[in-house]
């Protein structure tokens, strides 16, 4: 029976969780058609929700958390992928409730996977990760509502994360003016390496406000914040202007008056990388290896092993990672 290494969270009793990298049975995998050894694997806000017995993110336990793999296809009965092909794996119920990519194999659904593109390493997909991934997907859903450089300038909220950290990254390479915003002041010389024109304190976006629409200042958003946050943003829109929403580190919650959309034809525009199409998915990730390939990327993330694992999951559950955790699993 084939071992392999992988993080294990448990539920003890008093309903506590602990974690611990330990060695599973391939038996224990869920049926799938591709088995794919994993390579590597990145950290997001989800896994540290999974990790830490977040029941509104994984329903049962033991269970292994990581909803992003990158890797080589070890057996397949899909007529899609052979052994030996470099395969992406992101979102779906990966890491969810389904063994995910903080264990060295994982075995899948074929309408899960895609190829990597010939463009891009197994490592620089996970650089990226559901995070990048995602970013890309809030720039394409701005530049399709008419964003253009010359609309003005761009706001991205949470820009240390990872999220954030790409989409500063890819709106700058793109020739859009960036202004980040952020509760880290350390992290300013990184936002200004990334591209940031102009950063601004966190706290000037989070307060209640009470008024319906305040002072234009930005032609287009991408936040991951959601909350008050979010609404100040809408109301601060120029004319015709979008805001991507993709996150809800500060509230899911989303209270405020319609006046931003009806006076000022705002677009509130909802991304979602979970349950896209696999071609869509593929679609994305092709533009990533080749015409919005960030030469940065090297600036972005922390190469991390299984030791060191449970520390930056707990860095990333409490706001205080910057930019992109990378799983080593070889």
């Amino acid at each position: 029976m084939q071992k392999f290494k992988a993080l294990l969270v448990e539920e003890v009793a008093g309903k506590q969780f602990q974690a611990s990298v330990t060695e599973r049975d391939l038996a224990e995998l869920p049926e799938g058609d591709v088995l794919i050894r994993v390579q590597y694997s990145s950290l997001n806000y989800k896994d540290a929700l999974s990790a830490s017995g977040n029941k509104a993110v994984t329903r049962s336990y033991p269970h292994t958390p990581g909803i992003d793999a990158a890797g080589k296809v070890v057996m397949s009965t899909s007529p899609d992928f052979a052994e030996g092909d470099e395969v992406i794996v992101t979102g779906y119920d990966l890491g969810m409730n389904t063994s995910g990519g903080f264990g060295q194999l994982i075995r899948v659904p074929g309408n899960w996977v895609i190829n990597c593109p010939e463009a891009m390493s197994l490592k620089q997909a996970m650089i990226l990760g559901t995070a990048g991934f995602t970013a890309a997907l809030c720039v394409e859903k701005l530049l399709v509502n008419g964003l253009t450089p010359a609309s003005g300038s761009v706001l991205v909220t949470g820009a240390t994360g990872g999220v954030g950290s790409v989409a500063v990254a890819l709106l700058h390479k793109l020739g859009f003016t960036v202004v980040a915003s952020t509760g880290k002041r350390s992290s300013h010389p990184f936002l200004e390496q990334l591209g940031a024109a102009l950063i601004i304190d966190r706290n000037s976006l989070a307060e209640v406000n009470s008024r319906p629409l305040l002072k234009p200042q930005w032609a287009g958003a991408i936040d991951v914040v959601g909350g008050d946050t979010l609404f100040n943003v809408i109301k601060s829109i120029n004319y015709g202007g979008s805001v991507a929403c993709c996150g809800l580190v500060q509230s899911p919650a989303l209270q405020g008056t319609v006046l931003p959309f009806i006076l000022r034809g705002v677009n509130l525009l909802g991304v979602d990388s979970v349950e896209l199409s696999a071609q869509t998915k593929a679609d994305i990730w092709n533009k990533l290896a080749r015409e919005w390939k960030l030469e940065n990327l090297d600036t972005i993330y922390k190469e991390i092993d299984f030791s060191e694992l449970e520390a930056n999951l707990g860095k990333v559950l409490k706001g205080e990672a910057v930019g992109r955790y990378l799983l080593n699993l070889n």
